[in-house]
């Protein structure tokens, strides 16, 4: 007979000799939260939950309907090696009667992919999350000069960030991470470590733990580690490149080895449902004000939804290798998203393809930034919102995304970013003094 997962969990945590236990979940918004309890309470956590006020969590619930419970998933235990006294669980938000919180982002993934799977698939994901390290000043805050002037691939040994990245590499892979590579970006400062594909509940999981473990060590090291999307103005900004495949009976349902390009329908079909909602679904993807100073030309991050083989430039790509390994890369995503959001709502669009047996427009192969604005139009090709505003008017537009959000978190999300860009658009911003005080 095999282990319960809980008794499991009460084993392992007795065997590693932890104290603490930080049951985490993420709000909304895609901050992690967490509370932490001695091992002692681990039992009861784990049979009962652990009541919390959910009226305080952005998004949540009103004050009159506060208590809400975190129920631990044994699946997700881990120690950090860092802290070899500490070890997380990663929890699902319900209300007290037991049923599921519609506010709780990873219930969102997991009804998509139990919706995907009752069509006899599984989605699988993998992710090249980007992120620059900055070094902190007395005061502790980041500071955007860096001594670092590498650029893409380089390799400068003596520098710290990249003492500090293999270090964040060491640490995920003694928890188990599957790590397929780790390289210096475009931009100084910056880099990004490539994460093998996971089932998807798992690799939201693994992005919303990848945050944590990134900014600790990178702390330990002085430096300060930052998921914000363009934190320097004239350089390249940090995406979220998301592969994403699905699977029929342990086979990869995007490979045709028939089809000339070797995409399957379903991987067309699928291709054709995300660029259907991709506006809908940029609200998700790139959430804050901050977010569309990366989404610019230029600067290898898309601002046109379109789809290629190879090519870079457009919203999907769709990478040579095939076989088990075709996939399609969506690039637009920024690494300040909700994982758990993001997947919902790209594996709801495109499973909206399939069904409608969508067939996507023909590839674009030449360099979407050279393209003229006559020659885009003759191709058909539509832009993603330019703003966070307009993110927030496509997301309200798409009934299908909202669907895949629930109608809670999008509603919430809706309305905390219209807040968001509200109060953007009502500043005024240092360049407009710069540019305007003197002049006028």
């Amino acid at each position: 007979m095999s282990e319960d997962p809980r008794a499991g969990v009460l084993r392992l945590a007795e065997e590693q000799q932890v104290e603490i236990v930080h049951l985490q979940f993420t709000d909304i918004l895609g901050t992690m939260k967490s509370v932490s309890i001695p091992r002692r309470e681990l039992a009861r956590a784990l049979a009962r939950g652990i009541m919390f006020d959910g009226s305080s969590i952005e998004g949540f619930v009103r004050i009159e309907e506060s208590d809400m419970f975190l129920r631990p998933d044994p699946a997700t235990y881990l120690r950090y090696p860092w802290q070899p006294a500490a070890a997380r669980l990663l929890c699902d938000i319900v209300r007290p009667d037991g049923s599921p919180f519609a506010g709780c982002p990873r219930t969102a993934l997991r009804r998509a992919v139990d919706a995907a799977a009752a069509e006899g698939f599984q989605f699988a994901v993998g992710a090249e999350p980007e992120f620059f390290l900055f070094p902190r000043g007395a005061d502790g805050r980041a500071q955007l000069q860096t001594s670092d002037q590498a650029g893409y691939f380089d390799l400068s040994p003596a520098d710290v960030g990249e003492r500090a990245r293999a270090d964040i590499v060491q640490q995920l892979s003694e928890m188990g991470v599957a790590v397929e590579a780790a390289h210096h970006e475009v931009a100084p400062g910056q880099h990004e470590i490539d994460l093998r594909y996971l089932p998807a509940l798992e690799m939201a999981d693994l992005l919303a733990t990848f945050r944590i473990v990134t900014r600790a060590i990178a702390e330990r090291h002085g430096l300060h580690a930052t998921f914000m999307p363009k934190p320097i103005y004239g350089q390249n900004g940090s995406g979220l490149h998301v592969h994403q495949s699905l699977w029929r009976d342990g086979e990869n349902a995007f490979w045709d080895p028939n089809a000339p390009d070797g995409l399957s329908a379903t991987a067309r079909q699928f291709i054709a449902g995300v660029m259907a909602h991709a506006r809908a679904i940029t609200l998700v993807a790139n959430p804050l004000v901050n977010s569309y100073k990366r989404l610019k030309p230029g600067y290898e991050a898309p601002v046109h939804i379109a789809w290629s083989v190879h090519n870079r430039s457009p919203l999907i790509r769709v990478p040579e290798e095939k076989g088990e390994h075709t996939r399609i890369e969506l690039r637009s995503p920024d690494p300040s998203c909700n994982p758990y959001l993001l997947l919902a709502a790209t594996l709801t669009a495109g499973l909206d393809g399939v069904r409608r047996r969508l067939e996507p427009p023909p590839p674009v192969p030449r360099d979407m930034y050279h393209l003229t604005r006559e020659e885009r139009q003759e191709l058909g090709v539509e832009e993603l919102p330019r703003t966070l505003g307009g993110a927030v008017r496509a997301l309200r537009q798409d009934e299908l995304v909202r669907s895949a959000l629930g109608e809670h978190i999008a509603r919430q999300l809706v309305e905390a970013k219209q807040i968001e860009w509200e109060i953007y658009e009502s500043q005024v911003h240092g360049w407009e003094i710069e540019q305007y005080l003197m002049s006028y």
